[in-house]
């Protein structure tokens, strides 16, 4: 039998209402010495008593083992937010015999080793609670849903439908196999190094969508970079002023931009010096510009050259634009024109991006069907090489699946886990 596990599933501080979560085999039990228990899945309202003492009118949920989120019997006391009835509530379940306090992550940990999420949900659900914009929350959504593994679980049915085949004409060697496997299993194996190919291919653009897009923004020195960030924050996020190289450093603003995440970079301008420190500055901006998913390049003139050279895709404007007013992208960040334009510009660009995302969100879901992939290329070259091994075909195409099988947690995945749930708070 395992612990019984509580923990405050809501924020700390003061609010309207805090919820407590209870799970494990004492969850109801330790419930109904506070108040009476209501029907499975029913809410009631319950004075919760300890002690000849009343602790709060709370709403009382409870949930039989199979039903609720960790698969375990559970129960959920959402009380009155105030920190007087949260500390009173939390040191009550402590007194209890076999209650303790959840561990960060444990109440979603145990609902992944009760079979009601996969490993992949599980980020999903990580993923979900760090969201900060609407594309964040849709691909969250996505992968909590189990995206990932019903796709993983197609591929799988491919591959024992292949496997099947295979190990068929092994169990036959000696005898008259009367249809010729290879091109169906020939075909499996296209079908699945094509679909493999195009969510390896998705994985970046998720992987962006998910920890935000990173914009560099690059100029000569005095073109007007930290007007445009202060302009774009919509707050004074840089220092500004009339002397050339000002900014030193990489300064980050984090921002949403069409329902992304985006981190705008006003980098030191770009020249050669030989001030020292301006140097280091000038190395850091052509790093993490060469490193960002898109650079928007601010010129001072028509045709000037940059120590960067702009890449196809990247943004080209020209800066004050009180200077060029025949310019059709000539901006100001001092007076406004010619930002919303930018903007859009920039959200278009990174739209386009966003939309070749599969489903797969992790360097891990990425490593996993690479994996994958190898081992079907392998198995295809050993299916039409003269003569090729029937066994290492076999051997290659189990090597597909468990390779698959990690990406939803089926194999011994004990040494993710804890960096997984590690993000989690104390209640989920």
């Amino acid at each position: 039998m395992g612990d019984t596990i509580f923990a405050l599933a809501s924020a700390r501080g003061k609010a309207g209402v805090a919820v407590f979560r209870i799970s494990g085999p004492l969850a109801h039990e330790a419930v109904g010495r506070l108040c009476s228990l209501p029907a499975p899945r029913r809410a009631g309202l319950r004075l919760l008593v300890w002690q000849g003492d009343v602790l709060d009118e709370a709403l009382v949920l409870r949930f039989d083992a199979g039903a609720s989120f960790t698969g375990e019997a559970s129960a959920e006391l959402q009380v009155h937010g105030s920190l007087a009835v949260v500390k009173a509530v939390a040191r009550v379940l402590g007194e209890m015999p076999g209650l303790r306090m959840a561990e960060a992550g444990e109440f979603t940990r145990r609902a992944l080793e009760n079979g009601r999420l996969d490993l992949a949900q599980v980020e999903g659900l990580a993923d979900l609670i760090d969201a900060e914009t609407e594309a964040q929350r849709r691909q969250a959504m996505r992968v909590l849903s189990g995206a990932i593994g019903r796709r993983a679980e197609g591929w799988r049915k491919a591959l024992i439908r292949a496997g099947a085949l295979v190990e068929a004409t092994i169990d036959f060697a000696d005898e008259d196999v009367p249809v010729d496997v290879t091109p169906e299993v020939l075909g499996l194996i296209d079908v699945l190094r094509a679909e493999l190919q195009r969510e390896i291919a998705g994985t970046g653009a998720a992987e962006r969508v998910r920890d935000g897009f990173e914009v560099a923004i690059l100029g000569a020195p005095n073109v007007g970079k930290s007007t445009l960030l202060n302009a774009l924050a919509g707050r004074e996020a840089a220092i500004t002023s009339e002397i050339a190289g000002t900014t030193r450093d990489v300064i980050e603003v984090r921002m949403d931009l069409a329902g992304l995440a985006v981190t705008v970079l006003d980098t030191a301008g770009l020249r050669e010096t030989e001030d020292r420190v301006e140097q280091i500055g000038v190395a850091r901006a052509m790093e993490r510009a060469q490193a960002a998913e898109l650079r928007v390049f601010l010129l001072s003139h028509p045709g000037e050259v940059l120590m960067l050279t702009p890449q196809p895709g990247d943004i080209v404007v020209l800066g004050k634009a009180d200077l060029h007013l025949d310019e059709p992208h000539a901006i100001s960040g001092l007076t406004g024109r010619g930002i919303d334009a930018l903007i859009a510009r920039i959200a278009d660009r990174l739209s386009e991006m966003a939309a070749s995302a599969g489903a797969m969100t992790r360097e891990r879901h990425r490593v996993a069907m690479l994996r994958a992939f190898e081992a079907l290329e392998s198995a295809r070259s050993q299916l039409e090489r003269p003569g090729g091994a029937t066994e290492l075909v076999a051997a290659d195409l189990r090597q597909a699946m468990l390779a698959l099988d990690l990406l939803v947690g089926r194999l011994d995945v004990e040494n993710l886990l804890d960096e997984i749930f590690a993000s989690f708070c104390i209640g989920k």
